[in-house]
């Protein structure tokens, strides 16, 4: 066996260190390295971050990793990131991802006790923010939601339940509105012949014209206006002479008129 000097000797142990402590800092960052239980993995040098994903593959009838914390102050993981808006369609990977590709639950969130299963908290809150969306349609069994577009469930209807002014128009009741059959009214010619709503029967003697009703007008109102362009200014009085009747008197006999009358 050849002799090896001292100073080839003193190379080959320099060339070795170099090997060694160069070894660790071989690679991308921290990739490569044992996980250091109780610690910042892999350090808390920025530079030895992980820059690629650390998969954990499994094939167990249980679940892949598992995660617990037996301390009654809970906090069994913490998922942190910096995505921007947008989710995965944006290329902005959410925090938390679950995908199931079979055809069963993709989630599950379960609590043993308590009346309070979660919170999700989006920024300040209020109306502008939402605290998820989905593209599913179907009725969320057991979801009981306490507003409709924005109002409480106590400020809707029932089916079958009438609001308290439903009797009112613009503020006015229903008793105090006039019906279409309320509304009747006779049109005169100046050959005495009429007819209109109600009418049952005209007859014309000099400048008055009895006007009968198919029903009681004694305790309605009358209005008679001219039909006669030539005389605009017409003077008419009207008056009930009987209970389905009215007289209509011109100062002109011969001018037609309309005569409206509201019950």
């Amino acid at each position: 066996m050849p002799k090896i000097s001292s100073r080839t000797r003193t190379v080959m142990i320099a060339g070795g260190l170099t090997a060694v402590l160069a070894a660790p800092f071989a690679g991308a960052a921290g990739e490569g390295r044992p996980l250091d239980g109780g610690a910042r993995n892999p350090s808390n040098n920025p530079s030895q971050e992980y820059t690629r994903e650390t998969e954990v593959i499994a094939q167990t009838n249980t679940y892949g990793t598992r995660q617990s914390n037996k301390s009654d102050n809970g906090g069994g993981a913490v998922y942190g990131c910096r995505s921007k808006a947008g989710g995965t369609p944006a290329n902005n990977e959410p925090c938390l991802r679950g995908t199931n590709l079979a055809d069963g639950l993709a989630f599950e969130f379960n609590t043993n006790a308590g009346v309070l299963g979660g919170t999700i908290t989006v920024a300040k809150g209020g109306d502008t923010t939402k605290p998820f969306t989905t593209n599913a349609t179907g009725v969320a069994d057991g979801l009981n939601a306490d507003r409709v577009d924005g109002r409480q469930g106590t400020d809707l209807l029932g089916k079958t339940e009438k609001a308290a002014d439903a009797e009112k128009v613009d503020g006015v009741e229903g008793a105090d509105l006039a019906r279409a059959n309320d509304l009747l009214f006779a049109r005169v010619g100046a050959d005495g012949a009429g007819s209109g709503r109600g009418v049952t029967n005209v007859a014309t003697a000099g400048a008055t014209t009895t006007v009968t009703f198919n029903r009681d007008v004694n305790a309605c109102s009358y209005t008679v206006t001219s039909n006669d362009t030539a005389t605009p200014t017409e003077t008419f009085a009207a008056a009930s002479t009987g209970a389905r009747t009215v007289d209509v008197v011109a100062s002109t006999a011969g001018t037609p008129f309309h005569l409206q009358v509201i019950c």
